[in-house]
């Protein structure tokens, strides 16, 4: 079903650039780090039956390990980790990656309720563009698929306000810029011609389907994350700073 005006013009107020076919797309910071810190906050009494506390503990730092952040600065946006405080920093390379059409990047977005693959949609649908993604290529911590699995949720689903999304002709590259700042990143799979959007794991291959609620919402204290708009998985979470 194709997004009215209304709908579209919101969705593209959390979209920064367009993609364009041909762009490779990239991970930067785990997915789910979010979410699985608070599912130890609120599930602690049943987790550490099963998991030691320096488990529990490494989760709920995750996102300040492995998470990213966005960072406003000059008119320019810069990719930091989410942990490095760069405040009295000078503008330049100190300040973090630089996300524009300068660097190769067409397009960014914020992964935040809805997870990974809400973010993916988004991307796609604002850019008019389809997507091949491989899931096994995308940023995971063990502590998340562990956790995940004892409440049955999807990780790729679940709240990630500490991963950023972005098309770039040399996926490559930004990669590289990652590892060397120490944020986790991969490039996950391509933009494309045409309206399809894919999804891989293995020999599997399924269409990615416009998002719904995030999986945090299936718990009983997950009311706080649902969305009523017209559009789903609106970012509940500013990760932007200036």
């Amino acid at each position: 079903m194709k997004l009215g005006q209304k709908a579209m013009e919101a969705l593209r107020r959390e979209v920064a650039g367009r993609l364009r076919a041909g762009d490779d797309l990239v991970a930067a910071g785990c997915i789910a780090l979010q979410g699985t810190a608070l599912l130890v906050k609120y599930e602690r009494e049943t987790l550490r039956r099963i998991f030691s506390e320096g488990f529990l503990y490494d989760a709920e730092k995750n996102p300040e390990r492995y998470g990213v952040r966005l960072k406003k600065e000059n008119g320019n946006v810069f990719l930091l980790p989410a942990g490095k405080k760069e405040d009295r920093e000078e503008p330049g390379e100190g300040s973090g990656i630089l996300l524009s059409e300068k660097t190769g990047c067409s397009g960014y977005c914020v992964s935040g309720r809805g997870g990974v693959l809400c973010a993916l949609w988004k991307l796609a649908e604002a850019s008019g563009v389809g997507l091949k993604a491989d899931l096994r290529k995308i940023p995971v911590r063990q502590e998340t698929i562990e956790i995940c699995e004892r409440f049955d949720l999807d990780p790729y689903r679940l709240l990630s306000g500490e991963t950023v999304l972005a098309g770039t002709a040399d996926g490559s590259g930004l990669v590289e810029a990652c590892r060397r700042a120490g944020i986790p990143a991969a490039v996950i799979g391509k933009a494309v011609t045409g309206n399809d959007r894919l999804l891989y794991s293995g020999e599997i291959v399924r269409f990615l389907d416009r998002p719904g609620q995030d999986e945090i919402t299936k718990l009983p204290w997950g009311a706080e994350w649902k969305t009523d708009g017209i559009f789903p998985g609106q970012e509940s979470k500013e990760i932007c700073q200036d």
